[in-house]
């Protein structure tokens, strides 16, 4: 009888280093009690974006003012919408504006600081690998020879049964496969993705807490993702898990957009054995649409204000637009500018408690009033 340590082989043959050996490699941080470590890792797709200014400004914050660490990882695993040279973009506004990373990508053609590198996913591949090995072998994850019309035809299925849609259950055909099957379809030379096996059911829920959102109670994962394209670079969620286990991130603030990820996030750590981060979802940025009247959020396409160069661009002074983004992050801060007005935004007494739920509506003559009273 085949086993899954075969399958593991059979499919990585050449990763010869393991899971003992990259915890060895990346040990744990020696930082002072309470320190987080946070992170802005964009993905070199186009400009800064307002809303990832204000991701990056709150993670900034928090790692200064715990004296911590803030990185800044490159996440280029989508390499059909890169677009060149805007890596290097991002990490000049930031630094701009005074976000200036302690460790990580410096942009191209810089050398890299820091112990936890590469910090550029496509490096990161032997590391990826040598995880999604062990996960083989566990028999956490499966190679899937579905076509994209099995897919299709897996989709008009589910919608023609009103169920929900994706690849689980008995819905995920290679899952049953046997090992022996498998291994056959390999020497076959048949083109695979890996796919992560979930234990999660999304008919039960699950307690977890977000720094900004409190207690959550959200349904199981049980959707068996892509987690290996079959270009071998791995999917958005698994890199994720990879990179912030072993570069030791404790707060990941992103969009709330992600809120509906964080189940697939959460299995995945648990399917490790490792401590997943604290999540922090910030709000959106939103804006009124001019058009309808409704609200919604900032678009990099139809918003001038969506892009940093905009206030770069038009003269804004950089503390002005700091200043105002820190009144999106906590109601209180606008009370302690008027009480402070000369003293540096790190001195603010920031706190996820005090940051809002709800989408925030940008407010270009607020921030042209912020702007003034910086100037003067």
């Amino acid at each position: 009888m085949h086993t899954d340590e075969e399958l593991a082989e059979a499919i990585f043959p050449e990763v010869t280093e393991t899971v003992a050996d990259l915890e060895r490699r990346y040990p744990r941080r020696n930082l002072p009690q309470g320190a987080e470590v946070t992170r802005f890792a964009p993905s070199p797709t186009g400009f800064l974006h307002t809303s990832s200014l204000f991701t990056a400004l709150v993670a900034y914050t928090v790692a200064k003012r715990t004296q911590g660490v803030y990185f800044f990882r490159l996440e280029d695993t989508n390499q059909k919408r890169e677009v060149a040279g805007t890596g290097d973009q991002l990490v000049d506004q930031l630094a701009w504006f005074g976000i200036k990373q302690d460790e990580g990508y410096m942009g191209d053609g810089r050398p890299e600081q820091g112990s936890y590198g590469p910090y550029v996913q496509s490096q990161r591949k032997a590391i990826y690998d040598a995880v999604i090995k062990e996960m083989v072998r566990r028999g956490r994850a499966y190679p899937c020879f579905c076509t994209k019309e099995d897919l299709d035809e897996l989709r008009k299925v589910q919608e023609a049964n009103k169920v929900v849609p994706g690849y689980y259950g008995n819905y995920a055909r290679c899952r049953t496969r046997t090992v022996a099957e498998d291994l056959k379809l390999i020497k076959a030379g048949t083109p695979f993705v890996i796919r992560f096996r979930s234990q999660g059911d999304h008919n039960r829920f699950f307690a977890v807490k977000d720094l900004v959102r409190g207690t959550l109670s959200l349904p199981e994962n049980d959707q068996d993702i892509v987690i290996r394209k079959s270009d071998g670079l791995p999917t958005y969620h698994f890199a994720h898990l990879c990179d912030d286990h072993f570069m030791g991130t404790t707060v990941v603030t992103r969009g709330e957009e992600w809120l509906s990820s964080l189940p697939i996030h959460i299995e995945l750590f648990k399917a490790m054995d490792w401590e997943a981060p604290k999540y922090a979802h910030l709000p959106v940025i939103m804006v009124n649409d001019p058009e309808t009247g409704n609200r919604r959020k900032l678009s990099k396409r139809k918003d001038r204000e969506a892009a940093v160069s905009f206030f770069i661009r038009e003269g804004y002074p950089k503390d002005g637009l700091l200043k105002y983004l820190m009144t999106i992050s906590n109601s209180n801060f606008e009370e302690w500018l008027r009480q402070n007005p000369r003293t540096p935004i790190l001195s603010f007494p920031f706190s996820f408690a005090k940051m809002s739920r709800e989408g925030a509506l940008f407010d270009l003559p607020k921030l042209t009033d912020i702007s003034q009273n910086v100037l003067a």
